[in-house]
């Protein structure tokens, strides 16, 4: 099965405790988790600060399965909950791929920390959660909440810890398995 993971820094691996950008190692970073625990051809394609395309991208027609997980990076520059939804509806109702081989995650909430300026952002992150969900449903596209998987957060309240990767890779394989 070829799955491709699109998605920002916390798809990327990105380690916070680095200062260029370095990544955990590829044993504690959820997409590689998944490949190696399935087997499957699994590509990377998560980027440090990526936000919701407002182009659209082109993914290979062979894709067996996407995994879209963005916000993030909409949210903490200030978009709300509903208008960063309204920016992932448009990606996604833009991607020539069928709907079955889409998988939507809600991106766990942020927490109290070094990248979080207050209670507002914390709720947004919980509210666009919903938002997504509701967006899914619409489309007819399978939907995870990786609020619900116990990912545990680093010292910036933003990004997964090498446990948090584990623990969404544990979410994400009960869900697809």
């Amino acid at each position: 099965m070829k799955v491709i993971c699109f998605g920002d820094s916390n798809t990327y691996g990105f380690d916070p405790r680095s200062y260029l950008g370095g990544r955990y190692d590829k044993d504690s970073r959820w997409v590689d988790i998944l490949a190696a625990r399935t087997g499957w051809t699994v590509c990377n394609q998560g980027e440090n600060g990526r936000g919701v395309p407002r182009a659209p991208v082109c993914f290979p027609a062979d894709t067996d399965l996407l995994i879209v997980m963005l916000g993030s990076n909409d949210l903490l520059q200030g978009w709300r909950p509903e208008e960063t939804a309204a920016l992932l509806d448009r990606f996604l109702t833009g991607l020539s791929l069928p709907r079955e081989k889409l998988l939507l995650i809600a991106p766990p909430p942020i927490v109290p920390g070094a990248w979080v300026e207050g209670q507002g952002q914390i709720d947004d992150t919980i509210a666009y959660a919903r938002c997504c969900r509701a967006l899914a449903q619409r489309l007819g596209i399978r939907f995870a909440d990786a609020g619900q998987w116990g990912v545990t957060m680093a010292y910036d309240g933003v990004h997964f810890t090498e446990q948090g990767h584990i623990a969404f890779a544990a979410g994400l394989l009960e869900v697809l398995l």
